[in-house]
């Protein structure tokens, strides 16, 4: 499918590549060192957890002011508020243990997933927006699982890792996908 771009969604299709090229590396650094700590709840598994929801917050506010040209950002002011508070709830939830980390982890996963499906579903005309649309279906997914898993009797937190690891690679070929539009003149 080829997709013409007017000039506001060239210049929105160019950042949110370079966005979506960051996410991705952070995702895959972030899920190396987590994968050192997955174990059990320490400071720097604690650490890495608030984190990675912040790091959505600083991408949602850039992509936010990147696509006032195209759509309104009312979506992503969401996901602002709901992965400030994801990490709230996170540092707080790290005290009570993996279970309520989970959980927490979970919520943010489900609510995230669907801005990002909406998100997704809004940007169809700019190309490369499948793999944001599918990424957010199945972030909601793996939220009800996290929440669902808190209950086992020894919770773990490699599942995280197995979030940022997919969640990055489907940020990598939207990058790619966007090339096109990014290009359009």
């Amino acid at each position: 499918m080829t997709t013409l771009a007017a000039p506001g969604i060239s210049t929105t299709a160019s950042t949110l590549r370079r966005l979506y090229f960051v996410r991705f590396a952070f995702a895959i650094a972030w899920a190396l060192v987590m994968f050192t700590t997955a174990t059990h709840l320490g400071p720097l598994a604690v650490t890495l957890l608030v984190l990675y929801p912040l790091f959505d917050v600083a991408a949602a506010v850039i992509d936010a002011r990147t696509s006032r040209a195209t759509g309104s950002p009312t979506l992503l002011y969401v996901n602002v508020a709901v992965s400030l508070l994801a990490a709230v709830g996170l540092a707080v939830a790290s005290a009570s243990g993996i279970p309520a980390v989970l959980r927490v982890w979970g919520a943010w996963a489900v609510v995230a997933g669907l801005v990002q499906l909406i998100v997704g579903v809004t940007r169809r005309g700019m190309g490369g927006q499948w793999p944001m649309i599918i990424s957010g279906g199945i972030s909601m997914l793996a939220g009800g699982s996290f929440i669902a898993t808190a209950a086992a009797d020894n919770p773990v937190l490699t599942n995280a890792i197995g979030y940022a690891i997919p969640g990055g690679i489907f940020f990598l070929i939207s990058a790619i996908r966007l090339g096109r539009a990014a290009r359009a003149n």
